[in-house]
């Protein structure tokens, strides 16, 4: 690609090697994006998207290095840069909002004092007051100084979001580079803050990098597209002409495991895992996973072919047509009229101030109930009141007909390993000093579970959550985002539960492992009759996976029906909204 006049960002030949295996994480990126251009960056977990973005800074993960190429900001080279002069680049020419803002907000510090820590030296003060109005005013928040003297705490997810935005905002950079930041918003919420991104890209001109699993939300906001597998980018193009005519078979399998809003077409998985950077195979990485490859693909490694004047595709068969693939046959569910949880009249609390009113709600023999809803209308409170982990509830929570305490303390041993919670934010609930193989134990340890082997057990439930064996031996910060989920409902699965509480557990998995842990759930669910509360933002996903939706406004359940009816013009208005408010693949390419 020859570098023009009005290029933000360019990337030539970036590696990024490991150590001390010297294993290439990142190998060969070349990309462009161009002022107030928005790129997305997709791919399945572990594919380098997060490395690749966090290089765009300079900054490397522990016991990774940049071992080749150039980034150039602006006419500034990143890799190059020493501390002093990379300090200065960092915030004010490219800067950085994070996937989880919980967890980059300083929560000893009040908003207005980590946002004057964002405004660049030579800013007067009150110059820097306005542009800091200014830019709270263009993400939707209040610009009082009220507002701006609250903690992290006392925001809910979509507002700490957007102040991470505004932070990233405030320096007017010539570069943001967005890792995931709306994985765990609503979809409601989740739309205004892709509105107020690619409104202020446009506005200042800025140049976006956007990573993301999820290509409903990618087609939705950026401009173009790169698209990643072992490391390397294999497709890259204008966003409609990568989606409409995808060249390299992984993007088209890709797409196919993208869930329909609408139920026009199946999720397809891609079946087989990406492989570890230690044991890439010879010629194509995609190769053992590709339905078309040949002998060749096996034996060469696929040049760069041009496609179009910006584009460009790493296959030996481009223009090969993929076979039909034919979903599986969907496993019979088997609802029985047996009830599993009965909640009458449930009354959730924090202190005083009362999140659930009135909530009633049945959950039978091997169904799956999904709770839908915005960021604030309970549906964490309610799965969490389920798990016993808030007792702070009014009201009869009844298991198999018998009472349950409050407290998971206060259950029994067997209570407790038939309801097991899986959380949403795999970071938080894995500790970082186990390996995979202890936290895959802890139920069982806890529980006191005698099982005759134990590293059979650890295996099979890592397959079961579409993980390699080898990984049971690494610690959580070796792992992606995706596949410290994949842990988390491996560990789940350890002590064979009859209610499986799900707490966003997509969220952060890319579409093909989402698609295979879907078919891993209704394949449970047809086996043993595991039932599930599935709380979800995805729409999309619950058309895949549901029998019944319970709808929550404001800590009231606003519509409980089939999951047909939720989707039919007889849904109740706000899930309504909700529905139209998600982001469809196919309509964002129509548009």
């Amino acid at each position: 690609m020859n570098m023009t006049s009005d290029v933000t960002l360019d990337v030539r030949d970036l590696r990024i090697t490991g150590r001390p295996s010297e294993a290439d994480i990142v190998r060969d990126v070349s990309l462009q994006v161009r002022p107030g251009e928005i790129l997305g960056v997709v791919g399945e977990s572990g594919s380098g998207k997060t490395t690749l973005a966090l290089s765009l800074l300079n900054y490397c993960k522990s016991g990774t290095y940049i071992s080749g190429g150039s980034i150039l900001v602006a006419g500034q080279d990143i890799v190059a840069a020493r501390k002093r002069g990379l300090q200065q680049l960092r915030g004010h020419v490219v800067s950085y909002i994070p996937q989880s803002p919980a967890a980059s907000l300083n929560p000893a510090l009040s908003l207005q004092t980590q946002l004057l820590e964002c405004l660049p030296h030579d800013v007067s003060p009150a110059a820097g007051a306005q542009r800091i109005r200014d830019v709270m005013r263009e993400v939707a928040l209040p610009d009082d100084d009220a507002f701006r003297q609250r903690y992290p705490h006392q925001l809910s997810g979509g507002q700490q979001q957007r102040i991470a935005i505004a932070m990233a905002f405030i320096p007017r950079p010539r570069l943001i580079v967005m890792d995931e930041p709306t994985t765990g918003l609503d979809v409601t919420t989740q739309a205004t803050v892709l509105q107020t991104v690619r409104e202020l890209c446009r506005s200042y001109q800025c140049a976006g990098v956007y990573i993301s699993h999820d290509m409903a939300t990618v087609a939705d906001l950026a401009d173009a597209i790169a698209v990643m597998y072992s490391g390397q980018v294999v497709e890259f193009g204008p966003l409609r002409d990568v989606l409409t005519r995808p060249r390299h078979p992984y993007t088209r399998m890709l797409l196919q495991a993208v869930p329909d809003l609408r139920a026009r077409r199946p999720m397809l998985g891609i079946e087989g895992h990406a492989p570890s950077p230690l044991s890439r195979p010879a010629g194509c990485a995609f190769a053992p996973r590709c339905p078309i490859a040949t002998e060749a693909c096996h034996r060469e490694a696929p040049p760069l072919v041009p496609t179009g004047e910006r584009g460009f595709v790493r296959c030996l068969h481009p223009l090969v047509a993929l076979p039909p693939r034919a979903a599986g046959a969907a496993p019979v569910v088997s609802q029985g009229n047996d009830v599993l949880l009965d909640l009458r009249r449930i009354q959730g609390r924090y202190g005083k101030k009362v999140i659930l009113q009135d909530v009633n709600l049945q959950l039978r023999a091997g169904e799956c109930l999904a709770l839908l809803g915005e960021s604030g209308s309970g549906k964490t409170t309610l799965s969490r009141i389920v798990a016993g982990l808030h007792h702070q509830f009014d009201g009869e929570l009844l298991y198999r007909g018998a009472p349950l305490a409050h407290s998971s303390f206060d259950r029994s041993a067997q209570q407790r390993s038939r309801i097991q919670y899986i959380f949403q934010d795999p970071y938080e609930s894995l500790n970082p000093r186990r390996t995979v193989r202890e936290l895959l134990l802890q139920p069982l340890q806890a529980l006191r579970i005698d099982v005759a082997d134990t590293e059979a057990l650890v295996a099979e439930n890592l397959e079961r959550a579409a993980l390699r064996g080898d990984m049971a031996g690494r610690y959580p910060d070796q792992l992606s985002g995706g596949e410290r989920q994949r842990v988390a409902v491996a560990r789940a699965l350890m002590t064979n539960p009859e209610i499986l509480v799900c707490d966003e557990i997509t969220s952060a998995l890319d579409v093909s492992v989402q698609s295979a842990l879907v078919e891993l759930l209704r394949r449970l669910q047809s086996e043993s009759g595991l039932s599930l509360l599935f709380i979800t933002h995805n729409i999309a996903l619950v058309r895949n996976v549901a029998q019944r939706v319970a709808v929550l406004q404001r800590g009231r359940i606003v519509e409980l029906s089939t999951v047909e009816a939720a989707f039919s013009e007889k849904a109740h208005p706000y899930t309504k909204s909700l529905v139209e408010n998600t982001p469809n693949l196919v309509e964002a390419l129509e548009a």
